[in-house]
């Protein structure tokens, strides 16, 4: 008997570690945004996405336009950076800086690419934000004569191209939109009177 419990409790004690430390189911979890993150040296991407369509000029169909939004952050101390160019097949890109003609990022600091009319962040081109780590501009990023629709659940390849990083290519998811309708089918609405029990 003393041995038979000697091995359940060994037994138990085992088992009771097998979720923790780096194999446990949480280990792996990222944080719940809309957009990929890439590095490209001291350049960190933060959220890249798509915009969903809103109320702007933003369609994200064949011959129209697509709005980008991502963060950019420089974690270096003592380079500044600029953001040359983005690149995709999807068509044209136009870049809108924050302020002046390029996009450069000092270090520390956070340049939040955004397009409101699109349904993106509330920051509008040129607003200038203090934050803890440096000073976060608003700048716009917009892909026109798209080449084909974009569609949410499908990734898109894009580049940005850094002057002292280098290139970085991003796969970048579409926001779904948080106007998405919920899709029902006869199976998933409630039946009056219906006894349910599983």
């Amino acid at each position: 008997m003393v041995p038979v419990a000697a091995l359940a409790a060994g037994a138990a004690i085992i088992l009771s570690g097998c979720s923790a430390g780096q194999v446990s189911q949480t280990a792996d979890q990222v944080a719940a945004i809309n957009g990929n993150t890439a590095e490209a040296g001291s350049i960190a991407l933060r959220n890249v996405h798509i915009v969903f369509p809103g109320s702007g000029t933003h369609t994200n169909t064949a011959g129209g336009q697509a709005a980008l939004a991502l963060s950019i952050i420089n974690t270096g101390e003592t380079v500044t950076d600029e953001l040359t160019g983005v690149t995709t097949d999807l068509g044209t890109v136009k870049i809108t800086p924050a302020d002046g003609d390029k996009i450069e990022i000092a270090p520390s600091e956070t340049i939040v690419v955004s397009t409101p009319s699109a349904g993106a962040e509330t920051h509008t081109t040129g607003e200038t934000v203090d934050t803890e780590a440096g000073t976060t501009e608003a700048a716009a990023i917009e892909i026109t004569g798209l080449t084909q629709d974009i569609t949410p659940g499908l990734t898109y390849n894009v580049s940005f191209n850094f002057k002292e990083n280098g290139t970085v290519q991003v796969e970048v998811p579409v926001d779904a939109g948080i106007e998405s309708p919920r899709h029902e089918s006869e199976l998933s609405k409630s039946t009056t009177g219906s006894a349910g029990g599983h």
